[in-house]
């Protein structure tokens, strides 16, 4: 090469380097998988091509709520052409339970049932119908035993499947005697379907030396490995668990994944053929557990202006038969029942109610949206006694920056964004002049009416359980500067691998598509924690920032010594370094670090700081921050038949700096979706005998495109970097969203209350379907009649 062309090529590189990063922090890139979701290319487990001899298991489940198995007959089932095998809880070979903290799931029922949809036996077979139709020919027979169906009825009879748990901030009973005002009442929150696109699935391979390979769609993978070496009494290390992507999670994937990935091991170790198990939707929701209903009992005391004095909230978790993760949930909803406000002299205590129902678990928001909506419902109900705007009352009682900022279990909430973002909502959505409008259109209007209402959003992030606060990643750099990175982290949608290569990218400065990220595996980084809590990013984008780091100090330090310069001469920008006065792209340096007999390869760890609880003295730092958001909604209600239409929806939410604006906005809008559609129309009904009658599409509704809002407006807040040593500053977005949704349910009540000219809160608990509306609204038009009809006059006999 000529010195004039060597000259040209510095003055290319040396302009590449002033640019700045396309696909790094901060940048809309495109989720990873955005095209193959579209064309349908994505490949899922059950994508995966078959193994040749591979099973399909069916599991035969109770119907019975309640029961004592008498006996099980297998025969009838090998009767059927093409089974292989019918399993009940005596053949496996290793542990039974497989619950996720403490015992109480097993595989298959073990001499009795407490559930309608629990696994009694599993066939494999050929195919799924057949293995369906063998399992249906097994006889058993139960005896009867009385069943809990009412999570009332449970907390009365202190029926627990856990010890209850209480929160205390002073004197909640003397400040209750002593306050102006005072009101007491309940609350039903209903349960929510995850109604995940694919369902339960898991696919396992034999491998020598008694080992599997299991290919399923779990958001913790670790957990699944660790219950596979349990069912099949093995060592973790000969388990491998391999998930590339789930189709939906929302928290149904976090502990229930477990199940048919442990039933497939089982029936393999026993055969010695490839086995795979996927739940029909109904078979998937009728054996699954749900988003925990909760029933709330209260009792406030204010004074005239709404400011809260003090409190006492009962929270009544509905955990179905197991503990499952209810400690931790039910602990969540106390952790979140203050939400934005300071609660004065306040007692939280939380039960976790068992009843025969199948298991609860695990949901966006985690218990924190029951905790919520159970205080924002008693903000509501203090501003109809005192006829104020709800807003203004919300106000008064939320967290200050200097006082008034210690929550029930006695941690600062610092860096308090509320005031602020409020005001620019109230400023942006014109919430002011809207209320006067909507006051004269209801007072002009005798069968529609209108609501508003305008709730706001702070969220606790991180594990409760603080030893879950870790991750680990690998990242290798190829000799043509290719970058391999997984991480302990589950894909489930949410963009979580696109947010965690645009970290890679960006300290390697180079461009995403640089980056090949490949699927989660325990045999590449183990012991992760499971993809929730919204801390999907936090943790595994800071351990990949760690490896990365660690591989870029060492080019620096080589290409120090190599060039004879300091290492503050080396700077990496835009796919090139510059060392001093020369331009070396990428990977011509990769090129001779490698002839230089440096490492290129890179573990990182990351555990989040700053985190304890202590449980015996409720109190602590169980968050590392706070997420906030606030959201005003309007709708408007048919006061004939309760049927309602959203009208728009105003939404401000707090990301720090974004990693990626378009995935956070993307999850602010599924999120805010979700959250609508629990408190507005996901209602599940069981009937007396505890069978769930809505256990499909045809009898569960899900938001549809028509149930949108008509005005959908979403920012983020800018300018507003993480205080915390967070990856780039950023916050996390996948469950906090989901809580803006209490807005649309409190706007529902607020268009019901104006038929009572907002004096009384009506009493319409969740999800607040067209029927519990116009129950509410034929409650708002007795009291009406009551108000306005003349008074008794008192007769005086002669």
């Amino acid at each position: 090469m000529s010195n004039h062309s060597l000259a040209k090529t510095q003055e290319e590189i040396a302009a590449l380097f002033k640019q700045d990063l396309v696909t790094g922090v901060g940048r809309s890139v495109k989720h990873d998988s955005a095209d193959k979701h579209v064309s349908g290319e994505a490949v899922y487990v059950d994508d995966r091509l078959e193994f040749p001899n591979q099973l399909h298991v069916y599991a035969r489940m109770s119907d019975r709520a309640h029961a004592r198995i008498v006996s099980i007959d297998t025969s009838p089932c090998y009767q059927i052409p093409g089974v292989a095998i019918a399993i009940t809880a005596e053949d496996v070979p290793g542990q039974l339970d497989i619950g996720p903290v403490v015992a109480g799931d097993p595989l298959l029922a073990d001499g009795k049932v407490e559930y309608i949809g629990q696994p009694v036996i599993a066939v494999a077979a050929d195919s799924l119908e057949t293995a369906r139709k063998a399992a249906m020919a097994a006889i058993i027979e139960y005896e009867d035993l009385e069943p809990v169906l009412d999570v009332v009825d449970a907390l009365r009879k202190k029926h627990f499947v856990l010890d209850s748990h209480t929160h205390k901030r002073g004197d909640s009973t003397t400040a209750l005697a002593a306050a102006p005002r005072r009101l007491q009442g309940t609350l039903h929150i209903g349960g929510q379907e995850h109604f995940y696109l694919e369902t339960q699935i898991s696919s396992v391979m034999p491998t020598e030396d008694g080992g599997m390979i299991v290919y399923t769609s779990t958001q913790n993978p670790t957990e699944v490995q660790k219950l596979v070496a349990e069912v099949l009494g093995v060592p973790m290390n000969k388990i491998v668990i391999d998930m590339r992507r789930m189709g939906g999670g929302f928290g149904g994937k976090e502990t229930q994944a477990s199940m048919p990935a442990c039933m497939c091991a089982v029936i393999a170790h026993l055969t010695g053929r490839p086995t795979k198990m996927r739940l029909p939707r109904m078979e998937d929701m009728t054996m699954t557990g749900k988003r925990h209903p909760f029933y709330v009992e209260y009792d406030v005391g204010f004074d005239d202006d709404g400011l809260l004095h003090g409190i006492q909230i009962d929270l009544a978790g509905n955990c179905g038969y197991s503990p499952d993760l209810s400690g931790s949930i039910v602990d969540r909803a106390m952790f979140h029942s203050d939400n934005a406000y300071y609660l004065g002299d306040v007692t939280i205590n939380g039960h976790r109610c068992k009843t025969n129902t199948a298991s609860n678990t695990a949901y966006r928001g985690f218990g924190g949206p029951q905790g919520m909506v159970a205080i924002e419902e008693i903000m509501d109900a203090v501003a109809r006694e005192l006829g104020k705007d709800p807003l203004d009352i919300r106000k008064r009682n939320y967290y200050g920056k200097t006082e008034r900022n210690i929550t029930p279990y006695y941690q600062t909430v610092e860096h308090n964004m509320l005031e602020e973002m409020t005001a620019e909502l109230e400023a942006s959505s014109e919430y002011a002049r809207r209320r006067e409008e909507i006051r004269a259109f209801n007072a002009s209007s005798p069968i529609l009416k209108k609501g508003l209402s305008l709730t706001p959003v702070k969220f606790g992030i991180s594990f409760t359980a603080s030893f879950l606060n870790q991750a680990g990643a690998l990242v290798h750099v190829y000799t043509d500067g290719s970058i391999h990175l997984n991480h302990g982290g589950t894909e489930m949608g949410q963009g979580l691998n696109t947010k965690v290569a645009q970290v890679v990218a960006e300290v390697f400065q180079v461009d995403i598509e640089r980056i090949q990220i490949t699927a989660t595996n325990t045999d590449k980084v183990p012991n992760t924690s499971p993809t929730a809590a919204s801390s999907g990013t936090d943790l595994n984008g800071k351990a990949a920032q760690n490896a990365a780091l660690t591989i870029k100090q060492r080019l620096v330090e080589f290409a120090a010594r190599h060039y004879n310069v300091t290492e503050e001469d080396v700077q990496f920008k835009n796919g090139q370094v510059r060392i001093r006065d020369r331009f070396v792209a990428f990977e011509e340096l990769i090129q001779q670090a490698y002839f230089g007999q440096v490492s290129l390869s890179s573990t990182g760890f990351y555990r989040t700081p700053k985190i304890y609880y202590d449980r015996d003295q409720a109190r602590g730092r169980p968050f590392y921050y706070y997420a906030y958001g606030a959201a005003c909604s309007e709708v408007l209600v048919d006061t004939l038949t309760g049927e309602y239409r959203m009208l728009r929806s105003d939404i401000l939410h707090d990301v720090g700096a974004s990693l990626n604006p378009a995935i956070d906005i993307g999850q602010v809008e599924g999120g805010f979706v979700q959250g609508m559609g629990w408190l507005t129309m996901e209602e599940l009904v069981w009937n007396d005998k505890g069978r769930l009658m809505t256990s499909g599409p045809a009898s569960y509704k899900v938001p549809a495109v028509a149930d949108m809002p008509l005005d959908l407006r979403v920012k983020l807040v800018e300018n507003r970097k993480n205080p915390e040593d967070t990856v780039f500053h950023s916050k996390a977005v996948g469950e906090p969203p989901f809580m803006l949704g209490i807005s649309v349910w409190c706007a529902i009540k607020d268009a019901v209350a104006s038929l009572a000219d907002y004096k009384v809160q009506p009493k319409i608990d969740a999800p607040a379907t067209p029927e519990r509306v116009l129950w509410g609204v034929e409650q708002m038009r007795k009291l009406r009649q009551q108000a306005t009809a003349p008074a008794a006059t008192e007769t005086t006999p002669a």
